[in-house]
């Protein structure tokens, strides 16, 4: 006989549950009805933020199942249950019966009983019906004529409410995170990581106040003003409440079925509930008293019960879910997975924290060091697909070369087979290379026939190690936004004319863009010379430094550096920036790269600094952007007496030339007047070295994480064929160069190396040397200083303020401590900027 099965709940979950279901029941045991609260059908919420980003519903939108065993009411959420009965209530008076019931309803969102949590511009952040909401607010208060930033607060700092805050800088607000913990992630990161997020947060544009709450909403001249614990008042267009989930129970607990003392139904290891015929799957379920708000562990769930609803043994404890998480918000990859805070009796921590290069990597292993545990990974979590299906493994190396720069690389060949390559999707290793070998030769076609990346998608760095190990050429599309690589989309742009992004992704992509493509795009059109950084909608695409021209510090200042071409400067200049550092309070510092640093400006004295600098005669620097920063030099022939060429001439030369030059990443170079290299020319993207002949170029050299010297690339060149040479060789890297790669690794990645790029540039084997000098001659007779665009500009001039009703007020949460003589700043972190 056929038996009703009624699922609670059209979530991911309760789909996982359905799917599984009718793939096991060959018999047709069961007869499924499943009533759903929403009128939507079961869409992914772990790629909610995507949304906002452009992907439409339809493309969340799970896959439906057609089946005549199957059928799905909608938009009538059950209202009761009657256990004795075995039956349930919907909102429009159904009522159906059951032989076994399964929970599925989730869970809300927690909102804080803050007073004026109710008023209009309040918003929860769940579900794409709530996003509709927040898009909505969002573009009308961007379109209201007035001056100075839109922002918004998000009320929690954890992994939703950086999901939130994303979200909300994607629809051009200025997002504030308020979080009651001490530190952002509290659950997934430890203290370590949790301070390097944060400070990695900061510097994208984003607000934190950690260890404070809301304290109430309340409306002033048509915004919102949140009143925090400690004082702070945040003005906000929109506010957006993602403070935590709280398990959707109250049907279970009308009926009468025990719950956790937090919460969810209680559930024992075959997910049944105390009533036999009664189970719960999901956030809304409690096991072993805990609830569990990922995906991964539901999806468990509804396994376990799929195979007990037809007469099977499977169980599962908290130990066997997976609770693994990664995200990248705001440019920031944050991972953690297995036991991430070393709860284990014995268990070691192996911690790499580099705040330099701003990532932080842990191990957590057993007490012999053999067998890994848990991690966390925070600025660079491209090691998080491989290390997190050998937790419970033994160790295929040292645990500090498995995470430190430069390390071991541990490849998919050392997980074995039985490895769970997709937690999501209880997939392994084995069942994706079984894929590959029956014909499944890209990623989508993984996902299809595997289910492996289909939910979070965090193992699909692993799927493509699978296939490359296989010997299958992968894409090199630059994001889920455009199938080409960043060197197609240069010619793309460089050959259609294309202005704008929002032309771009119409005619090439697909969606809104993202913050990959979007600063790519925007870099892509300043090497082109497509107008000033800060002109119309290039605004928007700009990274956090260069959408204010200056490079954000720990305390919400900013740093002005004038560009000091070579290294040289007038008795003039130097008391020129002396006395603008002396009147606007301003620390001041000499570079590695030869010129002067000025730390501590408040983001509406940025003008008033560049005016007094502009008008001594000194441009921009360029030290927010990806761009030359500087050509450093030695005295050479004019002061010093071992010197055989004018490497200052030289060097000044180089560098106003190149200057503005928007590029993949940061260009540096410098000018050495013989081999004694005081210049240190050969740490450089470029470096020149004087000889008695000429000059020697260098190219492919800088720090980082692996710092490597430059290699030689011509000799003893003339001053007019060294510029030349030099001009081919960076027209070429902005061309040809991956998103965010250094000169070395585009270098060290090019079929050929040294020896392509010398045929190219040097010997013009492509015949293209004439075309790469001509783009740089049309650079350098288009430049302008970015400055002074801005102070020529009102409409540019109205983003620099930190309070828009009082654009003169400094913020006064920004303070300052006596050191050395000089001001540096209190470290508390961002301030709130009342906008």
């Amino acid at each position: 006989m056929t038996s009703e099965l009624v699922v609670v709940g059209n979530g991911m979950v309760g789909h996982r549950l359905v799917s599984a279901l009718l793939d096991r029941d060959t018999t047709h045991a069961w007869r499924i009805t499943v009533l759903g609260e929403e009128e939507r059908p079961a869409y992914d919420r772990v790629a909610l933020s995507s949304y906002v980003d452009g992907t439409t519903a339809e493309q969340l939108t799970l896959p439906e199942r057609t089946d005549p065993r199957l059928r799905t009411w909608l938009g009538d959420p059950v209202v009761e249950l009657d256990r004795a009965a075995r039956s349930v209530r919907t909102a429009s008076g159904r009522v159906l019966r059951y032989d076994a019931l399964v929970l599925a309803t989730g869970s809300f969102p927690f909102v804080p009983p803050v007073p004026g949590r109710d008023l209009p511009g309040c918003f929860v952040y769940r579900t794409l019906d709530d996003l509709d909401a927040i898009m909505e607010a969002a573009e009308a208060s961007i379109a209201e004529p007035r001056p100075g930033r839109r922002s918004a607060v998000v009320v929690g700092g954890g992994l939703l409410g950086l999901e939130a805050a994303r979200a909300l800088r994607s629809l051009g607000l200025s997002p504030q995170v308020v979080e009651i913990a001490p530190r952002l992630m509290p659950v997934q990161v430890d203290e370590g990581g949790g301070a390097l997020l944060r400070r990695l947060v900061e510097s994208s544009e984003l607000a934190v106040r950690c260890g404070v709450s809301v304290a109430g909403i309340s409306q002033e001249r048509g915004r919102l003003v949140a009143a925090l614990s400690d004082g702070i008042e945040l003005d906000a267009d929109v506010v957006v409440f993602s403070a935590g989930i709280r398990p959707a129970d109250a049907l279970a607990r009308a009926a009468g079925l025990p719950v956790g003392e937090r919460g969810g139904v209680l559930v024992d290891a075959r997910c049944r509930t105390q009533d036999p015929n009664v189970w719960a799957i999901g956030e809304c379920a409690a096991l072993e008293g805990r609830t569990y708000g990922l995906v991964a562990p539901g999806y468990a769930m509804a396994e376990v019960v799929a195979d007990r609803l037809l007469d099977g043994s499977a169980t599962m404890t908290p130990a066997e879910l997976d609770m693994s998480t990664q995200l990248k918000m705001l440019g920031v990859d944050v991972a953690s997975f297995g036991d991430a805070h070393a709860t284990t009796p014995g268990a070691l921590e192996v911690v790499v924290n580099d705040p330099v290069a701003g990532t932080y990597a842990k191990l957590v292993v057993s007490d012999d060091a053999q067998t890994l545990l848990g991690g966390v990974l925070v600025g660079d979590a491209s090691k998080y697909a491989t290390l997190r299906p050998l937790v419970g493994a033994p160790l295929p190396a040292d645990p500090v070369a498995m995470i430190a720069p430069g390390g071991v690389e541990i490849g998919a060949d050392a997980l074995p087979g039985t490895a769970q390559i997709c937690s999501c999707n209880a997939v392994t290793k084995d069942a994706v290379c079984a894929a590959i070998h029956d014909g499944a030769h890209d990623v989508p076609a993984l996902k299809a026939c595997t289910a492996a990346g289909t939910s979070c998608g965090s193992c699909v760095p692993v799927l493509k190690k699978l296939l490359a190990q296989a010997g299958v050429e992968q894409s090199t599309a630059l994001c889920e936004h455009f199938a080409h690589s960043r060197a197609e989309l240069f010619e793309i742009v460089a050959g259609t004319g294309i202005t704008t992004f929002s032309e771009l992704v119409e005619r090439h992509g697909t969606g809104r863009g993202c913050d990959i493509c979007k600063p790519a795009v925007a870099s892509i059109l300043a090497s082109l010379g497509n107008g000033h950084v800060l002109a119309g909608e290039q605004a928007a695409l700009q990274d956090t430094n260069d959408a204010f021209l200056a490079n954000l510090q720990r305390n919400g200042t900013y740093s002005v550096v004038p560009r000091i071409p070579g290294g040289e400067v007038t008795p003039d200049g130097l008391i020129t920036i002396g006395e603008v550092a002396r009147d606007f309070g301003l620390y001041t510092k000499i570079t590695g790269g030869q010129r002067i640093d000025m730390f501590g400006a408040r983001v509406e004295q940025l003008p008033a600094i560049w005016r007094r600098l502009v008008d001594a005669g000194f441009e921009s620097g360029h030290a927010y952007g990806k761009a030359l920063r500087t050509v450093k030099s030695c005295v050479g022939t004019t002061w010093c007496r071992f010197g055989v060429q004018d490497s200052v001439g030289l060097a000044v030369a180089l560098e106003l030339r190149y200057r503005g030059l928007r590029a993949p990443h940061k260009i540096k170079s410098g000018v050495s007047g013989c081999a004694r290299e005081c210049a240190e020319a050969r740490s450089k993207d470029f470096g020149v070295i004087a000889t008695e002949n000429g000059w020697n170029l260098y190219v492919g050299g800088n720090g980082g994480f692996t710092p490597r010297h430059a290699e030689l690339l011509a000799s003893d060149l003339d001053t007019d064929t060294l510029i030349a040479v030099i001009d081919r060789f960076l027209m070429f890297y902005i061309r040809t160069a991956d998103r965010l790669q250094r000169t070395a690794s585009w270098i060290e990645a090019m079929e050929g190396g040294l020896d392509h790029l010398r045929a190219v540039v040097v010997e013009d084997s492509l015949g293209i040397c004439a075309d790469l000098e001509a783009a740089m001659d049309a650079h350098v007779g288009n430049y302008a200083d970015e400055w002074r665009g801005v102070l020529e500009d009102e409409e540019k001039l109205a983003r620099f303020v930190s309070f828009v009703n009082a654009p003169d007020t400094p913020d006064p949460t920004i303070s300052f401590v006596t050191e050395r003589g000089q001001p540096v700043p209190v470290p508390i972190g961002l301030p709130a900027v009342r906008s």
